[in-house]
């Protein structure tokens, strides 16, 4: 289990300013084994700067990470996957040549990373690139590279920064069976992204951050769920004011009416009342979507 707790991080003062800028406010978070995080959060809230820190690329000013019960170090994070938001491949250097050399840097002998390369340029359908230069690859087929980087030496702990950022929807779905795969090998996933779509899709749970704090956590369900459902009622064909007196927003496109109860009313009463009125195409509630949940976390 990989546990971050409390982190606060102050960047130096620039020029002329009496003092720096507040990144990281007491951000804590926990992802279990098997467990895809999504990390999520407007430009600027703290995203980067907590991977970088569990990284060990910036030092915290207080806080702690561990992993499985100890403090974390160079040794625990030389097992870990990180892909950061600024892509760190070798232009020159051809696509397969790179992931076996970054595979020794883990520590894998020569025949292994090969073995590991091989696989998993054909996982990530790569093997017709493999001797191409990574500057002459799409970016799709350079972030798959970059993917296959940090999945060489088989991680104990999957740690990556927009791994989705620009990809066209078949590289999407390469990239995210990958994670799948490895999360139900029990390894935990942590990503951040501003496609919240794919958040809400993939992740078992999320954390929503903003100016450095942790402003919701949970499984996707839970965070739904503690914001209340709203009741959505079609009438089509109804009669002119069927919804007086009835709580909720009531809207008409052509002939058919919408209700939208938020909270509170009867709601056996408000389906009596749309099925006397007409015909009733939709009568249900609905749960909000990450994307309102996200809006509504960070107003």
């Amino acid at each position: 289990m990989l546990e971050i707790s409390e982190l606060r991080k102050r960047f130096a003062a620039a020029p002329g300013a009496t003092e720096g800028k507040l990144a990281l406010d007491g951000i804590g978070f926990t992802v279990r084994p098997g467990e895809m995080f999504g990390f999520v959060g407007a430009n600027g809230a703290g995203k980067t700067t907590t991977m970088r820190i569990v990284m060990g690329v910036l030092k915290a000013d207080s806080g702690s990470v561990s992993w499985q019960g100890k403090p974390l170090g160079y040794g625990e994070r030389q097992r870990f996957g990180y892909m950061p938001e600024e892509r760190g491949l070798y232009q020159k250097m051809r696509a397969g040549e790179q992931i076996e050399y970054f595979g020794q840097l883990h520590g894998l002998s020569a025949p292994a990373a090969k073995k590991a390369t091989d696989d998993l340029l054909e996982r990530l359908g790569l093997t017709e690139r493999r001797n191409d230069s990574v500057e002459s690859l799409s970016l799709g087929n350079q972030q798959r590279v970059q993917l296959a980087v940090a999945l060489v030496h088989d991680p104990e702990v999957l740690i990556l920064d927009e791994p989705f950022s620009g990809l066209d929807p078949i590289a999407v779905e390469t990239l995210a069976t990958a994670l799948q795969e490895r999360c139900r090998g029990g390894v935990p996933v942590i990503f951040s992204s501003h496609q919240l779509e794919l958040v809400e899709r993939l992740c078992d749970s999320v954390g929503i951050v903003s100016a450095g704090r942790m402003v919701a956590s949970g499984t996707v369900g839970d965070l739904r769920a503690a914001e209340g459902g709203t009741l959505r009622v079609v009438v089509r064909g109804a009669t002119p004011g069927w919804a007086d007196g009835l709580p909720g927003e009531l809207s008409v496109t052509g002939d058919r009416h919408t209700l939208l109860v938020v909270a509170g009313g009867d709601d056996q009463e408000i389906l009596r009342r749309a099925l006397k009125a007409g015909h009733v195409e939709h009568f249900g509630v609905e749960q909000p979507t990450l994307t309102e949940i996200f809006k509504e976390a960070v107003a």
